[in-house]
């Protein structure tokens, strides 16, 4: 079978470096991804890097590092490069101006020399009036003679598309199907800045044009730009690409995903010991859905199930209480050792010495049963590591007479062997009720006080398993005679 790519599926993904990957923009990478997947496709990543006052330094490398830590592999890009490269907005700004002296030349866009002071003054006058901000067109019908004064005295300027005052753009998007926009809404948008870079609008179609994009698959707040976007492909005489429009991602009171009612950056999850598994699982039914309907799904589950037609047009919610859920069962049901692995720089910072990895598995195993993220975890795993304290409340527990005489009989049996199997300590526990006389919580209260710290935990057995028959039978010992 032929591992070919197809080179009519070509989706990208791209991020502005101007902070944290925001977890609208991993469902944009995610989708994109499982898409060009699905359809043996390609997956572009390129960094839009030309708005420079908000550019922050390393968060390109962030970026990047994000992507990879949650699985998505891309086929094109920064670092690794391609035929369609570089991949690097600010290194592809030729091209840019190019392009936009071309619409210049065909009539679609003019040089704009307006005052940043006029244009504040359209702003607010537009927010009295309670009308739409938009640029009045002061510049659209300037004498080539005038434009070319102005250059010559290099008048600050921008360049502006020119968008037809009358009739309206219809396209067709995937999600939405039919949209038509009145031209007379659409802004004369700056494609050039002042400072000679482009702006999105201009610098997106460009590159999405030369990397060959079949599909653009972006959130919906991009749908009322989509009409600029198909005057400058047919103004330059390209083909225009598929849309697919993402819907928002929601608080659960229904408003905009934002940070003011929680994290919405991909790394503060990551950071949190939220899996990388779990997360992207979570976010792929955001606003999508299977046939089956289906909670939990493998990466390459999700490729196999993905389909564009199956991504809704309401806002999704984003629940964090479902995502704690859906976490807390990744942890249980994926590879030990794996957890154990992603567990390490939490229990380290903890202060807690896993060099006997034996017993570090151990407490891995029964603390991911007991959590939902792994610094929940460390909350059951301290007590196997560190001095037990215990309160007044707890030394009356394990003072009475039956308790100590419990704690007595235990040191005296733990000591006959080694290692005990489950089964045995189950024994054990029955051997206790006949000889000591004490069962169901005069027995389990003490016992798991005096071994963990806690009248309620694991069982007995695997406590004493993970303790270790040395170290349970030193913490009875402690709490002999207690005061």
């Amino acid at each position: 079978m032929s591992t070919s790519k197809n080179p009519d599926i070509r989706v990208r993904f791209a991020p502005s470096p101007t902070g944290y990957l925001h977890v609208g923009g991993l469902r944009t990478a995610l989708f994109n991804y499982l898409f060009a997947k699905k359809n043996n496709g390609s997956f572009i990543l390129r960094i839009e890097d030309t708005d420079r006052k908000r550019y922050i330094p390393g968060a390109q490398e962030d970026l990047l590092k994000t992507i990879k830590e949650v699985g998505l592999d891309y086929d094109e890009g920064p670092v690794i490069g391609g035929e369609y490269g570089p991949y690097i907005q600010s290194e592809r700004s030729d091209l840019y101006r190019k392009y936009a002296l071309e619409l210049i030349d065909k009539g679609a866009a003019y040089y704009c020399f307006c005052s940043e002071e006029r244009l504040e003054k359209l702003r607010n006058d537009a927010k009295k009036n309670n009308t739409v901000v938009m640029y009045d067109g002061t510049c659209r019908n300037l004498s080539p003679e005038e434009v070319q004064e102005k250059l010559a005295q290099n008048v600050p300027h921008v360049i502006r598309l020119k968008i037809p005052r009358e009739g309206s753009t219809v396209f067709y998007d995937v999600v939405r199907e039919r949209v038509e926009v009145d031209n007379a809404l659409v802004d004369d948008q700056v494609i050039i800045k002042s400072d000679g870079f482009p702006t999105y609008h201009l610098a997106n179609v460009v590159d999405d044009h030369l990397m060959r994009i079949s599909h653009v698959i972006r959130g919906e707040e991009w749908l009322i730009s989509v009409p600029k976007h198909i005057f400058m492909y047919e103004s330059l005489g390209w083909k225009v690409p598929k849309f697919v429009h993402l819907p928002l991602l929601l608080n659960p009171d229904k408003t905009k995903l934002s940070k003011r009612q929680g994290d919405v950056a991909v790394e503060d999850y990551l950071a949190k010991g939220y899996l990388p598994e779990a997360l992207t699982n979570f976010i792929a039914l955001l606003g999508w859905h299977a046939k089956d309907d289906r909670e939990f799904y493998t990466l390459e589950e999700l490729v196999n199930a993905f389909s564009l037609k199956r991504i809704s047009r309401s806002g999704a919610v984003f629940d964090v209480e479902k995502l704690k859920w859906m976490n807390g069962s990744y942890l249980r049901k994926l590879d030990l050792e794996y957890i154990a692995k992603k567990a390490k720089p939490f229990f380290e910072k903890a202060g807690i010495d896993i060099s006997d990895h034996e017993k570090y598995l151990r407490v891995v195993d029964n603390a991911r049963n007991r959590a939902a993220t792994i610094p929940e975890m460390i909350v059951h795993s301290e007590m196997f590591y560190k001095e037990l304290i215990f309160s007044d409340e707890d030394e009356d527990i394990m003072s009475k007479e039956k308790a100590q005489k419990l704690f007595s009989f235990w040191i005296e049996k733990l000591s006959t062997q080694e290692n005990w199997t489950e089964n045995e300590i189950k024994d054990l526990v029955k051997e206790t009720t006949d000889v000591v006389g004490v069962k169901g919580k005069d027995l389990y209260s003490p016992l798991r006080l005096a071994l963990f710290g806690e009248v309620h935990g694991p069982d007995i057995p695997a406590l004493i398993d993970i303790l270790g028959t040395k170290e349970a039978i030193a913490r009875l010992k402690s709490v002999l005679n207690v005061a």
